[in-house]
């Protein structure tokens, strides 16, 4: 019942910001647990992997909101911000989107919020899956040096 249910608020929402053309902030992390492996998410409106992260709050600084995202949809308590990635910057949905990527160091993963998360896994980064979304492949890929920090999502 969930997936469809945060299926049609996604599209509402995409619809509304195509209309709008709204300013937003948000946040991405490379959680990267102690063994190395890289932490994936998978939404429940959408078939790709991606990095976990999510929305920033007014005024919210971005390493408080990654912070806040990792705790509220994946239990994740203990996290360690290592450096900021890059800030991106993306029109894709129709609105003005920045995007802060950090690098966390954590390792547990104690719970998910099922109405907007349906799986988090670990993966190596060397043999991520082949339903990962590009945007997310490109920031693993920056991450790991094989390609240069671009701007646009």
């Amino acid at each position: 019942m969930l997936r469809p249910v945060a299926t049609l608020i996604n599209r509402a929402l995409r619809l509304y910001w195509r209309i709008r053309k709204p300013r937003t902030f948000g946040v991405r992390a490379f959680v990267v647990g102690a063994d190395g492996r890289l932490l994936l998410v998978k939404h429940t409106y959408d078939r790709y992997w991606y990095l976990p992260g999510g929305g920033r709050k007014e005024e919210e600084p971005p390493e408080a909101a990654v912070a806040r995202e990792l705790r509220e949809e994946l239990g994740i308590h203990e996290t360690r911000i290592e450096r900021r990635l890059a800030t991106y910057f993306s029109e894709r949905e129709g609105k003005r989107d920045t995007i802060d990527v950090f690098v966390v160091r954590a390792d547990v993963v104690d719970r998910l919020q099922r109405l907007e998360i349906a799986e988090a896994r670990w993966f190596d980064s060397d043999d991520l899956p082949p339903d990962i979304s590009p945007a997310t492949l490109r920031r693993i890929q920056e991450y790991r040096g094989e390609r240069p920090i671009e701007p646009g999502w």
